[in-house]
């Protein structure tokens, strides 16, 4: 069945993060007008990774149109653990600062896990620090990581109350599967956390009303997975040759997720697309972790982003 006749509902992630974004800079200039606090993310990106630095880029211009403080620090290759940890220490001690964002990956010779503890975790906006992963499992105030967060978000808006529902997250990450396993459970769902180890993985993904792909291979779930009706929220970003034979040997490439869109559409109830789909909401979500930390690092209570 072409994408075209496909009966699921698309959700549309780019739409959504762009009433987000939104709903942060109107929210962020209250804050400024009402406390004198400018929200303030900075990048710390180490090296001159290609990919690293249109994101990098990417994120600055979005924290400035919010009506944010952007600043960027890009250090050379050749910067030390010592030196890096040093920059972050200057970070956390900056009032104006209430966001860090270490970019990955770092260079050979310096341990992101040791880098990305080092940060405030008021300040860790990414929500990887080990701090807020507890504080999330135990339902204390913290910050989530962003992507997990959008896709609570994206489902929230396209179901309304999630009490009940059997969700399945296929990926078992510190950055997406067991956030996003935390975040349900909140939402009063029923959680299965499936991986690489699960036996009958079809099985059980046809057990899910909301089924959360997180694996990182190319459409490795298919459209006989999908339960009848079921909600799915695609993570993977997957680049593959193209689909035209004569562009693929021109080395052109395309993205795809780890659903087989065409596939799971024709079966699914409503589905995220890649790109379009989770992608725009890691970092409208950024923003929202930016604000949200500016607003406890002056005490005061963050709006409501809901939509």
């Amino acid at each position: 069945m072409a994408e075209n006749d496909a009966r699921a509902r698309i959700i549309d992630g780019k739409a959504f993060a762009a009433g987000l974004v939104e709903r942060v800079t109107a929210a962020s200039a209250s804050l400024k007008t009402d406390h004198g606090v400018i929200p303030g993310l900075a990048v710390v990106i180490v090296g001159e990774d290609p990919a690293s630095q249109i994101y990098v880029r990417n994120k600055g211009e979005r924290t400035r149109e919010a009506g944010m403080r952007s600043d960027t620090h890009r250090l050379p290759e050749t910067t030390t653990q010592a030196e890096l940890l040093a920059l972050i220490a200057d970070l956390n001690a900056d009032d104006g600062i209430h966001g860090i964002l270490v970019q990955l990956p770092l260079p050979a010779g310096i341990d992101s896990t040791v880098v990305l503890d080092a940060i405030d975790p008021d300040k860790d906006v990414d929500g990887f620090h080990v701090v807020n992963a507890g504080r999330l499992a135990v339902g204390l105030p913290g910050m989530v990581p962003c992507t997990p967060l959008g896709s609570v978000m994206l489902l929230k808006d396209a179901l309304g109350d999630l009490s009940g529902l059997n969700a399945v997250i296929v990926g078992r990450s510190n950055i997406v599967g067991k956030p996003m396993a935390q975040l349900l459970l909140a939402q009063n769902c029923t959680v299965t956390i499936a991986h690489s180890r699960s036996h009958d993985l079809p099985a059980i993904c046809r057990e899910a009303d909301i089924l959360v792909a997180a694996v990182g291979r190319p459409e490795m779930i298919k459209g006989d997975w999908i339960k009848p009706g079921a909600t799915i929220i695609d993570v993977g970003i997957n680049r593959v040759p193209s689909a035209d034979p004569v562009k693929a040997a021109e080395g052109k490439t395309r993205v795809v997720g780890d659903v087989a869109f065409a596939q799971a559409a024709a079966v699914a109830g409503a589905i995220t697309p890649v790109p379009g789909g989770v992608g725009p909401m890691t970092i409208a979500c950024l923003l929202a972790n930016t604000y949200v930390a500016a607003c406890r690092a002056n005490s005061v209570t963050p709006v409501s982003l809901d939509a």
